[in-house]
C-alpha cells in the first residue's frame, strides 16, 4: 500500500473502463504540456507562476515543477524513492510532500518540505502509519495532512512545525484530500462515510460537520476558488471522470468540462478565473487549462 497513493489506484483503475465509454462536448481547453506522463496532484502556485504534480517519469514518480505555460520541466529531488502529492506554501517558496521511504515491498510514507530550489529537504510529519496530503493553511502557520494512525485515513492537523497534531475528522470510512477555504476556517475534504465518496466540509477546528454532495457516484479532490464562492471537484456523475464546481454551499453543480475522456485533478488559478487540470484526452496524461465561465 504504501507505494501507492489511494486516488491514483482509484483513478487509474477506472481509466482502463471508462477513460473513453460516454459521450461528452469537447470543452475549449489550452493543452499545456505534451509528455504524455501519468500525471496527478496538479497544484498551480499561488503566485501564479508554476505548476506542481506528481509525474511517472521512466517508471519512477516524484513531484515535479514546471512554468505555468508548461515550460522549464524540473524534478523536485533527485531521489529513486516515490515521492508525491506536493503542496505550495502560501508564499509560493516551499513544498510539503509524501516521502516513501521504501522498505522491501512496501514503505513509510511520510511528510517533508523542502525550498522550491530543491534545498533545505527536512522531515516535517514522521512516519507512524500513512502519513499523506500535506495542506498549508492560507497563513502558513498550520499544515493539514491526513493519516492512518487512527486505523483508517483521517484528517489531522499541526502546527507548521509538525508539532501540536489534533485529529480533526473522526469516522469509520476513509476521509482524505482536504482543502483549506481561503479565509481559513474551514477544511473540504472527501468522506467515504456514506459508501462512496462525497465531498463534505468543517470547521477548521473539526467542529461543524456538513455534507455537500449528495450522488451515489463519486465525488472527490475538492478545491476551494480563490474568492471562497465555489468548489471545483471531480466526479464520475455523467458517466465519465469530470470537471465540476458547485457553489460552496454544495449547491448548483454543473459539469465544466464536458468531455468523453478523463478529466482529474483541478486547480485554480490564483486570479479564480481559470481551472487547470490532468486529462487523458490527447492520449496521454497532460495538463490543460480552461476559462471558468
Amino acid at each position: 500500500m504504501g507505494r501507492f497513493h489511494p486516488i491514483w489506484c482509484l483513478v487509474l483503475g477506472h481509466s482502463l473502463v471508462i477513460g473513453h465509454s460516454a459521450l461528452g462536448i469537447c470543452g475549449e481547453a489550452a493543452r499545456i504540456t505534451r509528455d504524455g506522463d501519468f500525471k496527478q496532484h496538479l497544484a498551480w502556485s499561488p503566485d501564479g507562476n508554476k505548476f506542481l504534480f506528481t509525474r511517472i517519469h521512466k517508471g519512477k514518480m516524484g513531484v515535479w515543477t514546471m512554468n505555468a505555460d508548461g515550460s522549464d520541466y524540473k524534478p523536485l529531488l533527485n531521489s529513486d524513492a516515490p515521492h508525491f502529492d506536493g503542496c505550495w506554501s502560501p508564499d509560493s517558496k516551499r513544498i510539503a510532500f509524501v516521502y516513501d521511504v521504501l522498505q522491501g515491498t512496501d514503505g513509510k510514507l511520510q511528510i517533508n518540505t523542502i525550498n522550491i530550489d530543491g534545498t533545505g529537504n527536512r522531515v516535517l510529519i514522521p512516519n507512524n502509519m500513512f502519513e499523506e496530503s500535506p495542506r498549508w493553511s492560507p497563513d502558513g502557520k498550520r499544515i493539514a495532512f491526513v493519516s492512518t494512525r487512527a486505523g483508517t485515513q483521517e484528517i489531522f492537523l499541526a502546527d507548521a512545525d509538525g508539532k501540536n497534531v489534533k485529529r480533526l475528522s473522526q469516522g469509520s470510512a476513509a476521509n482524505n484530500n482536504p482543502c483549506w477555504s481561503p479565509d481559513g476556517k474551514q477544511i473540504a475534504f472527501t468522506s467515504g462515510r456514506y459508501g462512496n465518496n462525497e465531498i463534505c466540509v468543517m470547521n477548521a477546528d473539526g467542529e461543524n460537520f456538513r455534507r455537500l454532495t449528495n450522488n451515489p457516484a463519486m465525488d472527490y479532490w475538492p478545491v476551494w476558488s480563490p474568492d471562497g464562492k465555489s468548489i471545483a471537484f471531480t466526479s464520475n456523475r455523467d458517466g465519465n471522470y469530470e470537471i465540476y464546481v458547485m457553489k460552496a454551499d454544495g449547491s448548483e453543480a454543473r459539469n465544466l468540462t464536458r468531455h468523453a475522456s478523463q478529466d482529474n485533478f483541478a486547480t485554480w488559478s490564483p486570479d479564480g478565473r481559470k481551472l487547470a487540470f490532468i486529462s487523458n484526452r490527447g492520449g496521454g496524461y497532460d495538463v490543460y487549462i480552461i476559462d471558468v465561465p
